[in-house]
């Protein structure tokens, strides 16, 4: 993905997550397309350790110590907006063979359009929306905001490996011919001792 040069004000600090989040939006940080110069904006976003834990907790993961998110917006049409950027974590997952904590990389690229009304295809159409997004529909825009913590965490569950395995760990299937891997075999041999010991 091509990211536009830097322009607009840019900020970076930690970003709190608010008193009471709902469930869906553990990381809500809403932006306004209209605050958005025409020149653009970058913005630098670090979750703080509540959000983190919290991520963390809903993905089902061990741990998350970091995570980040950089974005370019730039204005699209007379309200649409267009994010472009990466989000970046180290997570702790549990190796789905031995158990054993796994720490990674996650690293993913975000190019989204948003729109006042994401299912109006003709007014995507007009502002000319269409040839940038490359076929992808628009994103909604909510009460006129693009939240970039709910984006930043999509991205961030989107590019978690659903099965992570230490490196050389192998689940050892049972050979086919093996017959005491079979269906009920461990009950057959159970019942062969009880006929011995009758004997």
């Amino acid at each position: 993905m091509s990211k536009r040069p830097p322009s607009g004000p840019s900020s970076k600090a930690p970003v709190k997550r608010p008193a009471e989040p709902s469930s869906e939006l553990l990381w809500s940080v809403p932006v306004a397309a209209a605050d958005i110069p025409e020149t653009g904006q970058r913005r630098e976003l670090v979750a703080d350790e509540p959000v983190r834990e919290a991520i963390a907790k809903a993905a089902g993961i061990v741990a998350l110590p970091r995570l980040e998110a950089s974005f370019d917006l730039m204005r699209v049409g007379s309200e649409g907006l267009r994010v472009t950027g990466r989000v970046s974590a180290t997570i702790v997952q549990s190796c789905v063979v031995t158990l054993e904590p796994i720490e990674s990389e996650v690293d993913e690229a975000i190019d989204l359009v948003f729109t006042p009304d994401a299912s109006d295809a003709a007014a995507a159409e007009a502002e000319g929306l269409q040839a940038i997004e490359a076929g992808d529909p628009p994103e909604p825009l909510r009460d006129g905001a693009a939240d970039l913590g709910a984006v930043a965490t999509e991205f961030l569950l989107l590019g978690m490996d659903p099965y992570p395995r230490k490196s050389g760990a192998a689940f050892d299937a049972p050979a086919a011919d093996d017959p005491s891997h079979r269906p009920f075999a461990a009950l057959a041999a159970l019942k062969k001792g009880w006929n011995e010991n009758d004997a």
